[in-house]
């Protein structure tokens, strides 16, 4: 995640143990410092944080349970983390799976916050924003949604992202498919297609960036899909990344931004009329009466077609020809300074 540190430590520096009175409880996790404001610029305290997760337990639990996650703290007087690896003082009845992280040559305990109970523990740690796995803990290989996560350029572009969007809507349509769509919370715009079982993480990768390519063929003045920055000239990043282990941060999820604004999902043609700022953690509750409407929203699961998956797998992996181009360019620079 941009801007945010990742924690790789499991130690009490991580929050500790509750120690000391708590100010109330909630089933059975004790609830602290809840006046203490969440973070500089929130215009909110604690308490707003854990009021509004134990409000949305029913509606967000069901799209973090059984996938691993990860979470984004903010302490006070330190800057915000990304915590993987749960701390050791993390109750015994946190359910909790393995995961072998090679990059660091180890394996890391992650979360499955399954129930409201584990949700007011992670409140109570200050984790804001939830960015869970695309697969389910019973199988990492098989992620169940492709999304294409719409990232526009800095400033006030939410508006050039929904455009976007609406590029990566028709390439669905156009590849006889459909997606649900919800804002990130931040200035971006997440595009969600369920999957049918079947398909493991290289071919949802591959048509992925299929689907990406398309969409930007559609307005290639309005999108990119060049994976570095200084490439994209202004332009909406259509992301094709966000596959295998990635996470996408959760539908409902806060998000450490000014007035803490939430990911909400929008109907197609409601879209264009939105703006990140309508959906924070004080009016959100109030717009769901009842119901869940992402899942309302979200289509069936569909099978890939076969052509898109092989047409992606045509298309160089963003991560890799950044890396392979970047490494040309220094040596080009290198040349030239010589």
């Amino acid at each position: 995640m941009r801007g945010v540190a990742v924690d790789r430590r499991a130690s009490s520096r991580d929050g500790g143990p509750v120690s000391g009175a708590a100010d109330e409880t909630r089933d059975g996790v004790p609830l602290t410092n809840l006046d203490q404001a969440l973070f500089d610029g929130s215009g909110a305290v604690k308490r707003d944080l854990v009021d509004y997760l134990d409000a949305m337990a029913d509606r967000i639990v069901p799209h973090l349970r059984n996938r691993p996650l990860s979470v984004v703290r903010v302490r006070p007087g330190q800057p915000p983390f990304m915590q993987k690896n749960l701390p050791r003082y993390t109750p015994d009845w946190v359910r909790r799976v393995p995961i072998w992280a090679e990059a660091s040559r180890r394996e890391i305990a992650y979360a499955l916050c399954d129930d409201r109970r584990t949700l007011l523990w992670f409140a109570n740690q200050r984790a804001v924003e939830y960015h869970p796995t695309l697969a389910t803990a019973d199988d990492l290989s098989r992620p169940t949604h492709l999304v294409l996560d719409l990232d526009p350029p800095e400033g006030d572009s939410f508006g050039v992202g929904v455009a976007a969007a609406l590029l990566v809507r028709q390439a669905l349509t156009d590849a006889g498919l459909a997606g649900a769509v919800k804002t990130s919370g931040a200035k971006g715009v997440h595009v969600f297609v369920p999957v049918a079982p079947g398909p493991d993480a290289e071919q949802l990768a591959a048509a992925t960036r299929a689907l990406a390519a398309r969409a930007q063929l559609l307005d290639p003045a309005l999108a990119t899909t060049a994976f570095i920055r200084e490439d994209r000239d202004g332009k909406v990043f259509i992301d094709p990344t966000r596959t295998g282990g990635a996470t996408v941060v959760s539908v409902y999820s806060p998000r450490l931004r000014p007035g803490v604004p939430v990911s909400f999902p929008v109907p197609w043609e409601e879209l264009e009329s939105v703006a990140p700022g309508d959906f924070t953690i004080r009016t959100v509750p109030g717009l769901l009466a009842h119901g869940d409407p992402w899942a309302d929203l979200m289509p069936l699961p569909q099978s890939l077609p076969a052509d898109l998956i092989e047409e992606g797998r045509a298309i160089p992996v963003p991560r890799v020809q950044a890396m392979h181009e970047g490494r040309r360019r220094a040596r080009a620079r290198r040349a030239a300074a010589d």
